[in-house]
């Protein structure tokens, strides 16, 4: 599990761009808030609740990339190059689809989504300008999950990290012109990520193209491929809404404990998903390694690059983990200029630190099941692991033990998620080969 193996190339050939691409992902909102927090308080308060939204509804369909990943790989694995193809089509259309869906409806029910979150009535109105105006760009962004999880299940994660790029760049550039210099003000803020997104869209829609033409597929919709995802899009959606709806309740019990509290709990999560961001990346690799190796029928390649991908990410979590115990206090106060957040922060990084290898290990885990097509399983996990965070969380709250047992239970819950994850590795039930 720690040493070199055979496998090492190839797990970084994916694992290393993947983690470009998902480090500029969130360079669109990282943008957005950089410039829009220039604009004024109520701007920056308005973007953070329509971002909350379109963030929330990102999360619910992202069995369009990672679903795709598992399906197209595993049709490569076995040779089935225009199947394939057939399946990342699918996934576009289908993507198409829902995007129109979830954006008229989204943008009749604005005024109900922003009201939910209770804010003035000049917050609400930048809130509403920047979500109705992104709607916009919401089916192209959901066209671009889908060529993204189709590309990762060819092996190729070079494409989307070269796109990605190059719309986060374009995405800025657009940005301070609208923003500044044709005081557009959060009204430009949108327009630029939209036109950003719709130029992502029709890179990805170029290059995938060119992958269906290779091999003689055409772009019309087969309805067996389509279908294929009804049964994945139910089981990532429950896997995400449990591990969603974790960390919401811990920032529900966290604001209930007080302000400083909440305050630092929301950078001790930040951290934490930032480093989530890399690990991510071998869990993508697994995603694309392990649906191939079992769709060509070699499943004890894929435990061996499997077992491979859990070290190299506990290893990469250890690295992580020990530089947040040396510099929880400067990463905190980065953030803030609070001395009692900074102080409480840098506590909370601990937990932070601690749970990295388990994080670690769980994120690999996630990847390989989705690989294989082990959904279900990783649905009943993660939503067992939710239930017993609740309960703890709850009882950390009922007692009023403070933020740190709170993020106790936080450790708890990824043991959680984890233990069964290993438990199923360690058995075969999850190395099914073949096509399907």
């Amino acid at each position: 599990m720690f040493r070199r193996t055979v496998y090492d190339r190839e797990i970084l050939l994916l694992a290393v761009p993947a983690f470009g691409a998902l480090i500029a992902e969130p360079l669109y909102v990282l943008t957005d808030r950089a410039i829009v927090g220039r604009l004024g308080t109520p701007e920056l308060a308005g973007l953070a609740i329509a971002s909350a939204i379109l963030l929330s509804a990102h999360a619910i369909l992202i069995f369009l990339a990672y679903g795709t990943t598992g399906l197209v790989g595993r049709l490569v694995g076995a040779g089935s190059l225009r199947r394939a193809a057939e399946q990342g089509i699918a996934g576009m259309w289908l993507s198409i689809a829902l995007g129109v869906v979830f954006s008229l409806g989204m943008w009749a029910s604005s005024g109900y989504l922003v009201g939910v979150f209770d804010p003035t009535p000049e917050v609400a109105d930048h809130a509403l300008t920047y979500l109705r105006i992104s709607l916009i760009g919401f089916t192209a962004l959901l066209a671009g999950m889908a060529a993204t999880g189709y590309l990762r299940g060819t092996q190729d994660t070079v494409t989307p990290l070269v796109i990605a790029v190059a719309s986060a760049a374009g995405n800025l550039l657009i940005e301070l012109v609208l923003v500044f210099e044709l005081d557009m003000g959060i009204a430009g803020a949108a327009w630029s990520t939209v036109i950003a997104q719709w130029g992502a869209a029709v890179a990805f829609a170029v290059a995938v193209h060119r992958h269906v033409r290779a091999v003689g597929a055409r772009l019309r919709l087969v309805a067996a491929a389509a279908w294929r995802y009804a049964r994945v899009g139910a089981q990532m959606f429950v896997r995400t809404a449990s591990l969603r709806g974790a960390f919401v309740l811990a920032a529900v019990f966290a604001a209930r404990i007080g302000t400083t509290e909440v305050a630092s709990h929301e950078i001790g999560v930040q951290i934490w998903s930032f480093f989530s961001l890399a690990l991510d990346a071998v869990a993508i690799a697994g995603q694309a390694m392990v649906a191939k190796e079992l769709g060509a029928s070699r499943p004890e390649v894929a435990r061996a690059a499997s077992v491979r991908m859990i070290g190299m990410s506990i290893q990469l979590s250890a690295v992580f983990g020990l530089a947040l115990v040396l510099l929880r206090g400067p990463l905190a106060s980065i953030f803030s200029n609070d001395p009692a957040v900074v102080a409480l922060s840098g506590f909370i990084l601990l937990f932070v630190a601690v749970a990295q290898p388990v994080n670690a290990a769980a994120f690999a885990f996630d990847g390989i099941f989705i690989g294989a097509g082990d959904l279900g399983f990783l649905a009943r996990a993660m939503a067992g692991a939710a239930v017993g965070f609740a309960i703890v969380g709850g009882a950390v709250r009922i007692l009023d033990l403070g933020i740190g047992w709170l993020w106790t239970a936080l450790t708890l819950f990824m043991f959680f998620r984890a233990a069964p994850q290993w438990i199923r590795f360690r058995g075969d039930a999850w190395l099914r080969t073949g096509e399907d």
